[in-house]
């Protein structure tokens, strides 16, 4: 069978029988056969318990007893979220391996709960760091629309995974970005939603700037994975309470009419002419379909030195716990992010935590004005895998080349990234929708509206000749 199907086409056919679990699970499997060792979108698959799991789900649809709306639906998960008889190294040489692995995270059991298959875990740079992914434990993921190119990151195997149809669903974690950059290189439908919606443990040391976000290929089924994630657990203190409705429903939502601000750079930030060309474009056609859209910057400073505060912090005291002797084994730019986080005093963080609560109080502000916010969801496209930033750019790090998406952590609204079109090299450009805290299903639905307007194509990415 073919492995382009939605998730929300394999429930309709497991529904009349025309497919099994079974064979979509096979068919997952065979793609992560023949396509990730282009990509190496995956640091771990189990065959086995993604087969088990396939027949069990199997049985209850014979039986008309599904155990949920994405029961049997072949799925991946990122590399940071524990996964009970699997190891989580989160990309790093500097985790043994070889340790009771007896615990689910939130993510991981609602997933179970629900009868979605696992297929097997997605990589992630070391402790999902930066903004693409390659670490010194798997080396360099590769984007399946061009292997020479970048997925994105953090979560760019789960990025890869999804666009490459080595599975319909995956989790990735948003701590500057890290579900929207993959999402916009990638061509995949990727959501940030607001902070707690879906719970955390334990807890990220990136505190308050740390999501969990379904990834898909299309925005149904992204609300779909959301309806299955976003229930409270018990150990998250910051978990919001049960959403009022389901999220596959509210994406239905008629949005025509509603007020819309695009802002193509923020007011500061510098983007690549034809990423701009594209999201314009793209913004047009919301436009011209009813949503009210006129030109308007949210009317804030790049707040990159209080992120970096908070970011580097954050890591300094996650790797400050790992054994002697790791500083010569880390990727070297996470070593850096470690030294400049320890150079960093209490009240320095409690500073930047204090600006980025002024940008959530000045976004929530704008959002009186406008329901949601429309932006480019990366400033640049996709460019050569293996390096931090655009080799020759000048750029300093990869807050550089995503002004878009770490503002919007430091808000902890939900913000969606959509397919919007392809650059004359053909890689993948994302527009990126953010609307107020808890407007979730809103975001979904202007989201839904665009998908509408502009169908993203069918075809997967075949791969290209001349990766490394």
């Amino acid at each position: 069978m073919s492995t382009l199907l939605t998730a929300s086409e394999l429930v309709a056919a497991y529904s009349t029988g025309e497919i099994s679990p079974v064979e979509a699970t096979e068919a997952a499997l065979r793609s992560i056969e023949e396509r990730d060792r282009e990509c190496n979108a995956f640091c771990l698959v189990d065959p086995e318990v993604a087969r088990e799991g396939a027949k069990a789900s199997e049985t209850r649809w014979r039986e008309g007893n599904p155990i949920g709306s994405l029961d049997g639906v072949p799925t991946s998960i990122k590399d940071m979220f524990l996964t009970q008889g699997w190891p989580t190294l989160r990309g790093s040489t500097c985790v043994d391996r070889d340790q009771p692995w007896e615990v689910d995270s939130p993510v991981t059991a609602r997933l179970r709960e629900n009868g979605l298959v696992l297929l097997g875990k997605t990589t992630t740079p070391e402790l999902a760091w930066k903004g693409v992914t390659d670490n010194p434990l798997t080396g360099v993921t590769r984007n399946p629309w061009n292997p020479a190119k970048t997925p994105g990151g953090s979560s760019g195997g789960s990025g890869a995974a999804v666009a490459a149809g080595m599975g319909e669903l995956s989790v990735g974690t948003d701590g500057g970005g890290s579900v929207r950059i993959p999402a916009s290189f990638c061509g995949i439908v990727g959501l940030k939603p607001t902070y707690g919606r879906i719970p955390l443990w334990p807890a990220s040391p990136f505190g308050a700037l740390s999501h969990a976000g379904p990834m898909a290929r299309s925005v149904s089924d992204v609300a779909l994975l959301l309806d299955v994630l976003a229930l409270p657990d018990h150990r998250d203190p910051n978990a919001l309470e049960p959403p009022a409705g389901a999220y596959r429903e509210a994406v239905r939502r008629d949005v025509r009419g509603l007020y819309a601000a695009f802002s193509p750079t923020l007011g500061w930030a510098r983007v690549d002419p034809e990423v701009r060309q594209i999201v314009t474009s793209a913004v047009a056609a919301l436009d011209e379909a009813g949503l009210r859209v006129e030109e308007a910057d949210p009317g804030f400073a790049d707040p990159r030195e209080a992120f970096d505060v908070l970011w580097s912090t954050g890591a300094a005291q996650w790797l400050d716990t790992f054994p002697a002797g790791c500083e010569a084994k880390v990727d070297p730019g996470l070593r850096q992010v470690w030294e400049q986080g320890k150079t960093y005093s209490a009240a320095d963080y409690l500073a930047a935590n204090a600006e980025r609560a002024e940008l959530g109080i000045r976004m929530g502000e704008f959002h009186t004005r406008y329901d949601v916010l429309i932006t480019p969801t990366v400033a640049i496209p996709p460019f050569e895998a293996g390096f931090d930033v655009p080799p020759g750019s000048g750029m300093s790090g990869w807050p550089d080349w995503t002004p878009f998406t770490y503002p919007f952590n430091m808000t902890q609204q939900p913000a969606i990234s959509v397919p919007a079109g392809m650059t004359a090299d053909g890689l993948p450009v994302g527009l990126q929708i953010v609307g107020p805290r808890h407007s979730d299903d809103l975001v979904l639905a202007v989201a839904r509206l665009f998908e509408e307007v502009r169908p993203w194509p069918t075809d997967r990415p075949a791969g290209r000749p001349g990766a490394p």
